[in-house]
C-alpha cells in the first residue's frame, strides 16, 4: 500500500525538475557568455547583446505565466503542466543548434516562457495537491531545485562547451514530461467546474482518508458549491475585460496582489536570479581573481543549496512569518556589512589582500537569504489566491516576477560597471529591508493552513476557528 506522503512525493516530483531545468535556464550564461567572448568563437556578444541575453528569459516569462493561467483555468492543472514544458525543450534545442544571435535569442526567449509558467503553475499544484502539513516543505524544496539546477550548469559550464550543457539541460523537462503522464487531475480545479465524484477520487487517492482529509474536502466542496449557486451570466468579451480589472477593486484579489508585489521586489532584490546568472563576473570582482572564480561560485553553490534544503525542514517546524523576518533582517544587515567591507577596500581605507573576508560575508549572506527570503515569495504563490482567482492572479504575479527578473538581469551589468558590486547590492539590500517592513505589516501567517481558511483570511480579514461562525458568515455571503 503507497502511503498519501509517497504519492504526493512522486505527483510533485515533476514541479521540482521542472525547476531544476529553470535554474538551468537561469545560470546558463555563466557558461555561454564567456563562451561568446572566446577568440575563436563563430558568435560574438557585446556588453548590451549578452545583457538582453541573460534578461531576455525573464522578459518571456510573461507571455508564459499569461499562457499557463489560461491553460490551467480552461484545460486543467495536468494538461497545461504538460504543455507549458514543451516550449522550454524546443529552446534548448535551439540553444544547441544555434549559429547566430538569433537563434541563442530564441532559445532563451522560450526558455523563459517554460520558466515563467511553471513558476506559478507549479506553485499552485503543489498548494492543491498536498497536504497542508507538507505544503511548506514542498513549496520550499521548489527553491532547493532552483539552486541545484544552478549549480549543476556551473559545473557543467566549467568542463563542458555551452552547446552540450544545452543538451543535458534537455533531461529535467523530458523527466518532468513522463511524471505529468502518471497525475491524477487537481482535486480543487475538478471541485471549481462542478465535477465532484472525480474531485473526491482525485482527493483521496493524493490525501488517503483521514478526519482532517474529509474537513477538507468537505470544506472544499461546500465551497465551491457556494460559488456554483450564484448566477452565471456569459459575458462579451468586453464584458470579460471589464471583469477582469474589477478584481482589482475585490479585496480578496487586491490583498494577495499586493503580497505577492512586494514578495516579488524582496525576491528579486535578494539576488535570487542575479548571482546565479552573474556568479563568475561577481565572485572575480570580489575576490581580484577571476582564475578562481569558479572554485569561490562552487562553493557558495553548494552552500545557497545545502541552505535552501535546510529552510524546506525549518519551515515545518517554525511559522512561516518567523522565518522569513528573523533572516531576512539578518540577511540585510549582513549585505550592508560587506558592502562597507568592500567599499573601505576600494577606497584604500583598509587592505585588500584577504579575499575571504567578504567571500565569507556572502556567503552568510547566502545562507539567511535562501533560508527566507528567496524560497517564501515562491510558496506565497501556492497560497494566498483565492480558487476563484487564482488563474488570473497567477497571471499578475507572473507578470511581477517577469518583469523583475528582467529589470534585475538588465540592469545588474550596468550597476556593476558603475557602482561596482558593493554598490549594486547597496542598492539590492536597501530595496530588500524596504520590502521586508512592507511584508510584515500585511503578510498572514500561512503555517498548517488549509487554502480554503487563507481563502476565507482574505475574504473576512481574520483566520476563523469556529465552524458555527463560518457556516453563518457563508449564508449570509451567498444571500448577498
Amino acid at each position: 500500500m503507497v502511503s498519501p506522503f509517497v504519492r504526493q512525493a512522486w505527483t510533485l516530483s515533476a514541479v521540482w525538475t521542472n525547476m531544476i531545468g529553470q535554474g538551468m535556464m537561469l545560470s546558463f550564461t555563466t557558461s555561454l557568455l564567456p563562451g561568446l567572448q572566446e577568440p575563436d568563437s563563430p558568435i560574438k556578444a557585446d556588453l548590451n547583446t549578452a545583457s538582453w541575453l541573460a534578461s531576455s528569459c525573464g522578459l518571456s516569462g510573461i507571455p508564459g505565466f499569461l499562457i499557463s493561467s489560461f491553460l490551467m483555468d480552461l484545460y486543467g492543472r495536468r494538461l497545461a503542466h504538460g504543455i507549458v514544458i514543451l516550449p522550454g525543450i524546443i529552446g534548448w534545442l535551439c540553444i544547441y543548434l544555434a549559429r547566430g544571435i538569433p537563434a541563442l535569442m530564441i532559445g532563451r526567449i522560450l526558455g523563459g516562457m517554460t520558466a515563467g509558467a511553471t513558476v506559478s503553475l507549479g506553485a499552485i499544484v503543489i498548494g492543491e495537491y498536498s497536504d497542508p502539513r507538507y505544503r511548506g516543505v514542498f513549496l520550499n524544496l521548489k527553491t532547493a531545485s532552483v539552486c541545484l539546477g544552478g549549480m549543476s550548469v556551473h559545473i557543467a559550464g566549467h568542463f563542458l562547451h555551452w552547446r552540450t550543457v544545452a543538451l543535458i539541460a534537455l533531461i529535467p523537462h523530458f523527466l518532468a514530461l513522463f511524471v505529468v503522464y502518471t497525475w491524477p487531475e487537481s482535486p480543487a480545479w475538478l471541485a471549481s467546474r462542478g465535477e465532484y465524484e472525480r474531485s473526491e477520487n482525485s482527493f483521496y487517492w493524493l490525501r488517503g482518508k483521514s478526519e482532517a482529509s474529509f474537513n477538507e474536502l468537505e470544506e472544499l466542496i461546500r465551497a465551491q458549491m457556494g460559488q456554483q449557486s450564484k448566477p452565471v451570466e456569459k459575458n462579451t468579451c468586453g464584458e470579460s475585460v471589464w471583469d477582469f480589472f474589477k478584481r482589482f477593486t475585490q479585496k480578496d484579489f487586491l490583498k494577495p496582489v499586493f503580497i505577492i508585489l512586494i514578495s516579488t521586489i524582496l525576491l528579486e532584490s535578494s539576488g535570487r536570479h542575479i548571482f546565479p546568472a552573474y556568479a563568475l563576473q561577481i565572485i572575480g570582482a570580489v575576490t581580484g581573481n577571476k582564475s578562481q572564480s569558479f572554485y569561490y561560485t562552487l562553493a557558495i553553490d553548494l552552500i545557497i543549496t545545502s541552505s535552501a534544503v535546510c529552510s524546506s525542514m525549518l519551515v515545518k517546524v517554525m511559522k512561516r512569518r518567523t522565518l522569513l523576518f528573523s533572516t531576512g533582517f539578518a540577511a540585510c544587515a549582513v549585505i550592508m556589512m560587506a558592502c562597507a567591507y568592500l567599499f573601505l577596500a576600494a577606497e584604500g581605507v583598509i587592505p585588500n589582500d584577504k579575499p575571504w573576508i567578504p567571500i565569507g560575508i556572502f556567503v552568510l549572506y547566502f545562507i539567511l537569504a535562501n533560508l527566507g527570503c528567496t524560497p517564501i515569495p515562491l510558496a506565497l504563490l501556492g497560497e494566498v489566491f483565492p480558487l476563484r482567482h487564482r488563474g488570473v492572479g497567477s497571471a499578475v504575479a507572473g507578470t511581477f516576477i517577469s518583469l523583475g527578473v528582467m529589470l534585475g538581469l538588465q540592469v545588474t551589468p550596468y550597476l556593476m560597471l558603475n557602482l561596482k558590486v558593493h554598490g549594486t547590492f547597496a542598492v539590492f539590500g536597501t530595496a530588500m529591508g524596504l520590502a521586508l517592513l512592507a511584508l510584515y505589516f500585511t503578510l498572514p501567517e500561512t503555517k498548517d493552513r488549509t487554502l480554503q481558511e487563507i481563502e476565507d483570511y482574505f475574504n473576512y480579514g481574520k483566520f476563523r476557528e469556529d465552524k458555527m461562525e463560518r457556516d453563518e458568515e457563508e449564508k449570509v455571503m451567498m444571500v448577498k
